[in-house]
């Protein structure tokens, strides 16, 4: 039975493309499925992501029906930073059906190789900021918010239609309880320099704060791998989304002689609160949500962003500036009555930040792939 493949612009219709994912993932009791409205938003060409890049839609169809899904894009920003050649995929999913995932696959190749690529990437989806990889290890949990899940399968179908790892990123388990004593002397230790504020947002500045806290966040990881900064609209389009389900309390932000130095951002964990939603708010899956979040609480969040500055994190003074940031977390989980949390992602290689976050207690419980291979000319 062959594979039929059909495109659909970036903001076109995805009714298949939200929906395939029920044939899927039926009966996987971890999978959380993502909310319509917000994976419109992302594939959106009014979402700031496309003010410096494109991209276009798979959807794979056998015997009438929808069993697939992709998308390729290109980031001309990543391209004029790292000037490497690569295009990307995202959003991968398919039944397991070798000849769809080489369809799906072998069409956002030549998608990409048309437009000059050199090399396919993925899954990334749209970019790094977003949804990274394909989950090779922990099934056995549900995914944190903008965190990917996969069928065990998924993983060797895009090995099969010829990719081949490039980067592991890992996630993190970390449950809130009593911190080491090295790691409560660091704390200590910052909290007694007169130069250093450590503050949480301000809800009334809250766009502001964004701003600062991408900022630092750009500056740390500015080097990292396949990093692109986030542009102003792209700041402006978060702080938009995360003031309706920030905890002030898990956002900090440090500064040294007034100056942003350091800061944290952890989020509620969405996914604990819509598992049940089935990707729609309407029409009671909004006040479900809004109960869940504002009275109930969640009982998981997850750490996204967690930096220093460069010129303060070679100092040796403020060497426990991001162990003082843990610690202010732990803290502040206990009072918001946070069980555990998952610190996403940190690549295989970087050895600090792994090393800091074991220092703390956390466990690698969840693994993801991400893919490659050279493109035709």
């Amino acid at each position: 039975m062959s594979v039929n493949i059909r495109t659909t612009p970036v903001g076109g219709g995805l009714e298949d493309f939200l929906n395939v994912v029920t044939p899927i993932y039926r009966g996987d009791p971890n999978y959380v499925r993502p909310l319509d409205m917000e994976l419109k938003r992302r594939l959106d060409p009014k979402n700031p992501f496309f003010e410096h890049a494109e991209g276009t839609i798979f959807t794979a169809y056998k015997g009438g029906r929808c069993v697939g899904r992709c998308t390729a894009q290109i980031d001309r920003a990543h391209l004029a930073r790292h000037q490497d050649g690569a295009g990307f995929f995202g959003f991968f999913d398919t039944i397991e059906d070798e000849e769809v995932a080489q369809a799906l696959l072998d069409s956002a190749a030549e998608w990409l190789s048309r437009r000059g690529m050199k090399r396919m990437r993925g899954p990334i989806s749209l970019s790094l900021h977003e949804e990274l990889g394909c989950l090779v290890e922990g099934f056995d949990m549900p995914p944190m918010m903008l965190m990917p899940h996969h069928r065990p399968y998924q993983g060797g179908l895009i090995e099969k239609a010829g990719l081949a790892k490039i980067k592991d990123a890992y996630a993190w388990r970390y449950s809130v309880g009593e911190v080491p004593p090295r790691a409560q002397k660091a704390h200590d230790e910052i909290a007694g320099l007169p130069e250093v504020r450590v503050r949480t947002v301000d809800m009334k500045n809250f766009e502001a704060d964004v701003h600062t806290i991408l900022d630092v966040f750009n500056d740390a990881w500015e080097d990292n791998w396949g990093f692109v900064p986030a542009t102003p609209n792209e700041a402006k389009r978060l702080a938009d989304e995360l003031k309706l389900i920030v905890y002030p309390e898990l956002a900090y932000i440090a500064e040294v002689d007034g100056e942003a130095a350091a800061v944290a951002l952890a989020l509620p964990n969405l996914n604990e609160l819509i598992r049940d939603c089935d990707g729609k708010l309407f029409p009671v899956g909004l006040p479900k949500l809004l109960w869940r979040l504002k009275v109930a609480g969640a009982k998981t969040a997850r750490l996204m962003i967690l930096g220093i500055r460069k010129k303060h994190r070679n100092q040796r003074k403020y060497a426990g500036l991001s162990t003082h940031l843990y610690v202010k977390l732990n803290q502040a989980g206990k009072r918001s009555g946070i069980q555990w949390g998952e610190l996403s992602w940190t690549l295989e290689d970087n050895a600090p930040v792994n090393v800091a976050i074991k220092f703390m207690g956390g466990k690698i419980y969840k693994r993801y792939r991400v893919y490659e291979k050279e493109l035709a000319g």
